[in-house]
């Protein structure tokens, strides 16, 4: 009977992924993170000493998150429950408490809870943790790829540890899938496959610091070859078993590469291209590199991302309609998809290459922010506070406020910054483009402003 349930065990185990399979389990098995599971790091020091404490795991996808957690459990010999925020909620959640209750009480272990994409989980079932996470009966361990800022409510993140991961390095990739390659275990081993180093470079590359993405490709590669390797190419020579080619990779995913360099800097070099093309006017330019880095695989939603930052950061108020442009280029590509969806990045592309241009908005942010930090917290003019009770009237809130649609053109001069910061300019607009037409409004009530506070 145990040799039953042991096939029975490993045929289980082979059906899994590759990714699931090659999840380390020793921290001398983890690969990336060094900042994070290195030699004394307090991570490293907290497993170490078996005191792990509640944290926030924020990193990109398939950057170790979950392994990491569980790894923690392993190491400090705590009871593991692995939570779905998309799967669970409140009833689930005080189910998994009174486990944690069970752990504590008739077997004296500690429960860690990792809960995977905790911003998913609203107030009321964040709140849920609140008070066990306190008490210690749980260590909580959530895996976000958004901000926890936004995502945790303020009580819980106040009782965690944020751990900021890392996106993994191309270096990082490949050393995850060689060691696939070679793991007679779990990974690919007895397939004896020889992959060859641009292949490998290439397979890095695209996964965008996503080690589940690698691996689930080389995966299907390996079983693409598996079916493939008795077959004649057309070049009439028998292709070798196991051998794994670029152009292998290429024709199973069917994405062309670009070139990359092991760094990832051909990949830099070309979103530089293509930003500074529709910096300089270029629309040319700036369609050719849109076409190299869509030809090659890129992210389409990144490219968009970028013109939408482009259309505030280079054009701002020179032409307002160009922020619109750029993110209805991103909605009519989430709607479309490829390849029709192309010919949006495109259409856009070229609008902000010959739109004209100006950094002012950009500057005078820049400006307001590095302001804001050197001042500190200036409080707010009494008249342009809100008073919404009759304590805040009687303390002077909002008393003297000017209503500027009362004043001739919609305009008045009144003081709007702290009193500390009177007459500080940050937005200077140029005579390019629509902020031309902002600029002569602009020094209009400037002036006015000027003389009449010259006068008091």
């Amino acid at each position: 009977m145990d040799i039953f349930q042991d096939q029975a065990k490993r045929a289980e185990e082979a059906a899994k992924p590759l990714a699931e399979r090659m999840r380390p389990v020793k921290l001398h098995e983890f690969i990336g993170q060094e900042h994070l599971v290195g030699k004394g790091t307090l991570l490293q020091r907290a497993m170490e000493n078996d005191q792990v404490f509640s944290m926030i795991f924020w990193g990109p996808p398939g950057c170790g998150k979950t392994t990491l957690a569980r790894m923690i459990a392993g190491e400090t010999k705590s009871y593991f429950i692995h939570f779905s925020a998309v799967l669970a909620g409140v009833k689930e959640i005080r189910a998994v408490i009174d486990e944690a209750g069970d752990q504590q009480k008739f077997h004296g272990r500690k429960t860690i809870l990792f809960v995977d994409e905790i911003h998913r989980f609203n107030k009321s079932q964040q709140d849920a943790f609140l008070h066990h996470v306190e008490s210690g009966l749980i260590t909580l361990i959530g895996a976000t790829t958004e901000n926890p800022s936004f995502e945790v409510i303020a009580p819980l993140l106040s009782r965690c540890r944020v751990i900021v991961l890392k996106q993994l390095t191309d270096d990082n990739i490949q050393k995850i899938l060689n060691r696939a390659i070679n793991d007679l275990s779990n990974g690919l081993g007895n397939l004896n496959l020889d992959v060859a180093h641009d292949a490998l470079a290439y397979l890095a590359a695209i996964s965008d610091g996503d080690a589940r993405v690698a691996l689930n490709n080389l995966e299907a590669i390996a079983v693409w070859i598996q079916k493939n390797e008795h077959e004649v190419k057309s070049d009439t020579r028998e292709k070798q078993a196991g051998k794994i080619t670029l152009n292998d990779v290429e024709t199973v995913l069917e994405k062309k590469a670009m070139l990359y360099d092991k760094n990832g800097e051909e990949h830099y070099n070309l979103i530089s291209a293509f930003h500074k093309s529709l910096r300089g006017s270029d629309p040319d330019a700036a369609l050719y590199w849109l076409a190299r880095m869509l030809a090659a695989g890129e992210d389409p939603f990144y490219l968009a991302r970028r013109m939408v930052r482009f259309a505030s950061e280079d054009i701002g108020n020179a032409d307002p309609h160009a922020l619109t442009m750029a993110i209805n280029a991103m909605e009519s590509y989430r709607f479309l998809g490829s390849p029709e969806g192309d010919l949006s990045l495109a259409h856009a592309a070229a609008y902000l290459a010959v739109a004209p241009k100006s950094n002012s908005v950009y500057t005078a942010y820049k400006k307001a922010v590095d302001i804001a930090r050197k001042s500190g917290s200036l409080p707010v003019p009494m008249h342009i506070r809100n008073a919404p009770t009759k304590l805040m009237k009687d303390l002077g809130y909002s008393k003297n406020y000017k209503y500027a649609h009362d004043f001739e053109g919609g305009y008045v001069v009144q003081q709007y910054l702290p009193e500390k910061l009177r007459g500080t300019i940050m937005y200077l607009p140029t005579e390019r483009g629509y902020e031309k037409t902002i600029k002569q409004r602009l020094d209009k009530w400037r002036d006015i402003k000027k003389n009449r506070l010259n006068k008091e």
